[in-house]
């Protein structure tokens, strides 16, 4: 059933927020996209570990932050509205980001290749930066006599700050950090990320976006993607847009995003369906 055009939707940007001070900072953004696109939203709490999936299936899904690998495997029957532009030089100005593959400092470990053999960690099976992307890189390196790069590949650790932490005890040697979030955590809690290295990054590929519910009025949805186009024109957005370290906002589609399943078809045609 489509939604009302009154009815208040929930928006959420978990997946960035990576301190408390730091989603304060996006449910400001948020709320001056909703006033500006006259599509009223509630912003909803919605604190790790809970399973994002059960988030993004919700009908009342207004403006959240989705990964573009689940938009394009319709994981969940949502539309796509606008993607955050990296200020970062590697993003080029573009809706793009990559995964980086990250070390401890202190580690002998100088290349990737230098970590095959150890153990390596992936979140879950639906991310792009924390698993597929990861799996791409590593398909390079794969030979039908080394099948395995890894002794061990511990999966299923859910969230970037997990491979982060896990990193850091030593409980994985290396493993894959969204490149976006990993900027957001450098500049906000810079303690946790000075005992880390980067050893490789993968290619660019489509950064997550806010997504709607397909329940969503379109009329809605396109004020959303106009509001989110023009804010980094806004007076309010230089100093949200330096906090978040972001350049502005591009309109996505589904389209979009189809690169990623382009990286899992070819994973698994090549009989690599899980990193190992």
């Amino acid at each position: 059933m489509t939604q009302t055009p009154n009815a208040s939707n929930i928006s959420n940007a978990r997946m960035y927020s990576v301190t408390p001070a730091l989603e304060a900072i996006w449910q400001d953004l948020l709320a001056h996209i909703a006033q500006a696109a006259g599509v009223p939203l509630t912003y909803m709490p919605y604190p790790a570990p809970q399973p994002l999936e059960t988030l993004w299936a919700r009908p009342d899904l207004g403006c959240v932050f989705m990964c573009g690998y689940p938009v394009a495997l319709n994981l969940a029957d949502v539309i796509p509205i606008a993607a955050p532009i990296p200020s970062a030089t590697w993003a080029g100005g573009k809706p793009l980001y990559r995964s980086d593959l990250i070390v401890r400092r202190n580690s002998s470990y100088q290349t990737l290749e230098d970590t095959f053999g150890g153990t390596a960690g992936w979140t879950v099976e639906h991310s792009h930066s924390g698993f597929n992307a990861f799996r791409h890189h590593l398909m390079a390196y794969r030979t039908p006599a080394r099948p395995k790069l890894y002794r061990e590949m511990r999966g299923n650790l859910v969230t970037a700050r997990k491979i982060l932490d896990s990193v850091l005890d030593g409980s994985i040697d290396v493993g894959p950090l969204d490149g976006y979030w990993h900027s957001l955590i450098a500049k906000h809690l810079p303690g946790l990320t000075k005992d880390i290295r980067v050893v490789a990054s993968t290619v660019l590929a489509p950064i997550p976006a806010f997504v709607a519910s397909a329940n969503m009025p379109p009329a809605q949805i396109q004020r959303l993607q106009d509001a989110f186009i023009n804010a980094s024109a806004a007076s309010w957005f230089v100093p949200i847009g330096q906090a978040l370290l972001i350049d502005g906002f591009a309109r996505v589609s589904q389209s979009s995003f189809t690169k990623t399943l382009d990286w899992d078809a070819e994973a698994k045609a090549a009989g690599y369906a899980l990193p190992a």
